[in-house]
């Protein structure tokens, strides 16, 4: 038997209305708010000046248009970049607040008893995007003239030759500590507050050595002031292609070097962190940012979230070990 005429339009009505659903794009039914939607923050962990300051503020303007949204740089210095790091790590993982991260990030939770966040835990990495070596230098006056003969002074100096660092506990002090390491010979620890006053005291010959990141003593090495000595990068840098690595020069693996790269809170979604990863690396590119990174004595990276994830997971496992044979401590 013929089902009666008037339900036929109702059904027609159902069936059309589940069409035109299931005809419409994922979009109109169901999705986030496309990314990103509004400003971009970009949380610097350290005061205005300086290689990460100015590496965070490059990026903020390079890659601005390509997101077309403003993306403004923020410093957020204090307790050796902990709150920056704590900040960003408590932040909605949504892309819109992003770390400029180096290897603070990955030493601090062996220098303080406690830390508000998991370096691997907490963070999404996105992209690496320079790394530069720790430089040894000395005043020009100094009759060292390479790693062999510096060490060779300093071991019959038995421990009075001094060593400035840019802290307790930074990177430099922990190439110090490693050298001490490797060598056997110890070395009267003068940390600074930053890389620039101790350079500024080397120059006036108030300091026999530093190990400084190569960034913040390359202009006094290229005008004189500063003699370098070797780099602590396994290859010698382009920068300064005359001054030795440690490798080459006596001390074979030699490494200690600063890393720095672009981090999201952890479970920022992949196409996200992508869509950073992807938009960083093209201003990487850029030869306007790529030369001046490059003269300052900068290696330019990149690589995918994965490269960098790994990156970080086997920086913290190295760390605790160099901290405790440094007895570096900030509490």
């Amino acid at each position: 038997m013929n089902a009666p005429s008037s339900s036929r339009p109702a059904l027609s009505r159902r069936s059309l209305l589940g069409l035109l659903g299931a005809a419409l794009p994922l979009p109109a039914l169901a999705q986030p708010a496309a990314f990103p939607d509004r400003a971009v923050r970009v949380i610097i962990p350290v005061a205005p000046g300086g290689s990460l300051d100015i590496l965070g503020r490059t990026f903020a303007r390079a890659i601005s248009p390509a997101l077309g949204q403003p993306v403004v740089a923020e410093n957020h210095p204090g307790a050796g970049s902990n709150l920056a790091f704590e900040l960003v790590a408590r932040a909605r993982p949504d892309g819109h607040t992003l770390l400029v991260g180096s290897d603070p990030l990955t030493i601090n939770p062996s220098l303080y008893r406690r830390v508000g966040y998991d370096p691997v835990r907490d963070f999404a990495p996105v992209a690496e995007l320079v790394r530069a070596p720790q430089v040894l230098v000395v005043h020009p006056s100094n009759p060292a003239t390479d790693l062999a003969s510096f060490l060779a002074a300093a071991r019959a100096a038995n421990g009075a030759t001094t060593m400035g660092s840019q802290g307790n506990g930074s990177i430099g002090h922990l190439a110090g500590a490693v050298l001490t390491q490797r060598t056997g010979i110890g070395f009267t620890h003068v940390p600074y507050r930053g890389g620039g006053p101790a350079v500024v005291d080397v120059v006036a010959g108030h300091l026999d050595a530093l190990l400084v990141t190569l960034p913040a003593a390359i202009e006094h090495i290229r005008g004189g002031r500063l003699k370098a000595l070797g780099v602590t990068s396994l290859g010698r840098n382009p920068a300064l292609p005359e001054v030795p690595a440690f490798h080459e020069a006596g001390l074979p693996g030699f490494e200690v070097v600063t890393w720095q790269g672009i981090l999201a809170p952890a479970g920022t979604p992949e196409p996200v962190v992508a869509r950073l990863n992807a938009v960083l690396l093209d201003a990487l590119r850029r030869p306007e940012v790529a030369e001046s990174l490059a003269a300052q004595g900068f290696e330019l990276r990149g690589g995918t979230p994965a490269a960098f994830a790994e990156l970080i997971r086997t920086e913290s496992a190295r760390w605790p070990g160099i901290v405790r044979v440094a007895g570096a401590t900030l509490d």
